[in-house]
């Protein structure tokens, strides 16, 4: 039903955003990132929104950015997370090192979310690991402006995926490599310099 509400931020705290929004407040269930990402209090600010409406309650989730939004939509698909489960994960780790311990399918890592055990964190993997490996090269190829030209990129993480390397693993390298205009051949160099430090 909402997009994404703009207004006047009341409070923030708890992983709760209250926004003034022409005299209607908001409450909104945030991650502990979006608080982070939030303005301070009496500042303008946009929030993305999702609604879950059950039979007992209406409750609004808010998030700084679409990836987040879009991600918190692929975690509560998975059965067994609900939209308070989706929040305490986003808030346990940024939306990059989610979609990395996903995609590297790192159980440990996800099940020390407080409330998230081992079956649930192995079902999120199940469910959610080719998804996120799109969504982690997407990300790569996007995020904060700094990186070579998509083709670059999926040929370099090609290169290192034919050598032996896991999709995630070769994804991570590159994405600590990467920078403007790098050509295919410049990326695989310095991706194999990183790989043999």
């Amino acid at each position: 039903m909402f997009s994404f509400i703009t207004g006047i931020i009341e409070e923030k705290e708890n992983n709760i955003a209250i926004l003034n929004c022409n005299g209607v407040g908001f409450e909104l269930n945030v991650s502990e990132t979006t608080i982070f990402e939030l303005p301070n209090k009496g500042e303008l600010a946009t929030i993305y929104t999702y609604m879950a409406v059950r039979e007992d309650a209406i409750t609004l989730f808010g998030f700084a950015t679409k990836e987040e939004k879009d991600v918190f939509l692929k975690l509560i698909s998975v059965s067994g997370i609900g939209g308070k489960m989706a929040i305490a994960i986003l808030s346990a780790m940024p939306v990059a090192d989610l979609i990395v311990a996903i995609a590297s399918e790192n159980i440990k890592l996800l099940s020390s979310v407080k409330g998230l055990g081992k079956k649930t964190a192995e079902r999120l993997v199940l469910e959610l690991k080719s998804s996120f490996d799109d969504m982690q090269l997407s990300m790569l190829v996007t995020n904060k402006g700094v990186s070579a030209p998509n083709s670059a990129i999926e040929e370099t993480i090609d290169t290192l995926v034919a050598m032996g390397l896991t999709r995630a693993e070769a994804t991570q390298i590159v994405k600590n490599v990467a920078s403007q205009d790098d050509t295919a051949e410049t990326l695989i160099k310095k991706s194999l310099k990183n790989l043999n430090r």
